[in-house]
């Protein structure tokens, strides 16, 4: 039953509200992510191998690449959620911020104006809106979100960057990059970067923070979301393209990742051009 009731991708990222009544596999994001419940039964959401019950009186966020997952309470009706991804280059370090545009806090309340503006902006959303109001109306949340993040964190963060500096892993990383739509063996990508299984898996995720696994999936998500919006291309080829051994097994992964078969994210999918 989960289903896509509004999608936008525009140049701030992705804007949806979703009703979603399954769960999701552990899943990353080079985005950032915020997460408001707008109705229906709370749902968990597990950050870093944290469980939060996210109701209508608090938001979650997710800093870029953290592993997250979806755990529904009510599998029947589920619940709507309206989520953000902000594009990962709004959180890329900066003079001004040399951590980039991170959360101070994963899990936080909403004030009686932030619910105020999370409400109005997710009306706009399902309103079918034009690019001149909601771009502003979306920018101006993610804002408000990003403080009362850090208004309501602890009063010391060690905030680690999440620079990838070894030279192998980035050399893992282009592999992986370069090998989308053929049979990727990780061990092979390894083994080309000089480095054994064991030593690769430990050395990938102290530098990026996830598997290499999860990484992968996280650059097969991007590939097929970009295909759904911006082509229309048949899915069936996006499914070859992406080295998915039939439609139905890439039928299975998109919707374990993203909560929805790929035809209803392309049905709903608009894109609101500057």
């Amino acid at each position: 039953m989960s289903r896509a009731l509004a999608v936008f991708h525009g140049r701030f990222g992705r804007a949806t509200v979703y009703q979603l009544n399954r769960p999701f596999n552990v899943h990353a994001h080079r985005e950032g992510h915020l997460i408001f419940h707008v109705g229906g039964t709370p749902a968990q959401i597990d950050v870093c191998d944290q469980r939060h019950l996210l109701a209508d009186d608090s938001v979650v966020a997710v800093n870029p690449w953290e592993p997250h997952n979806f755990v529904p309470t009510d599998t029947d009706n589920g619940a709507i959620f309206f989520v953000l991804y902000v594009n990962w280059d709004w959180f890329a370090p900066s003079p001004a911020n040399a951590n980039g545009l991170r959360f101070g806090r994963t899990f936080f309340k909403r004030t009686p104006s932030l619910n105020r503006q999370i409400r109005h902006t997710a009306a706009l959303v399902c309103g079918a809106p034009s690019l001149s109001s909601l771009d502003s109306e979306l920018r101006q949340l993610i804002d408000i979100c990003h403080v009362e993040s850090w208004l309501q964190s602890a009063p010391a963060q060690d905030i680690k960057a999440t620079a990838v500096t070894d030279f192998r892993v980035r050399k893992c990383i282009r592999l992986m990059s370069e090998s989308l739509g053929t049979e990727i063996e990780l061990d092979t990508i390894a083994r080309e970067s000089g480095l054994s299984r064991p030593h690769f898996y430990r050395l990938f995720r102290t530098q990026t923070g996830i598997t290499p696994n999860l990484y992968l999936n996280t650059l097969i998500m991007e590939h097929a979301l970009d295909s759904l919006v911006a082509t229309e291309t048949p899915i069936a080829d996006i499914s070859v393209d992406l080295g998915f051994s039939s439609q139905s097994a890439f039928t299975r992964f998109f919707a374990a990742n993203v909560g929805l078969a790929p035809t209803e994210y392309r049905r709903a999918a608009k894109v609101l051009r500057p």
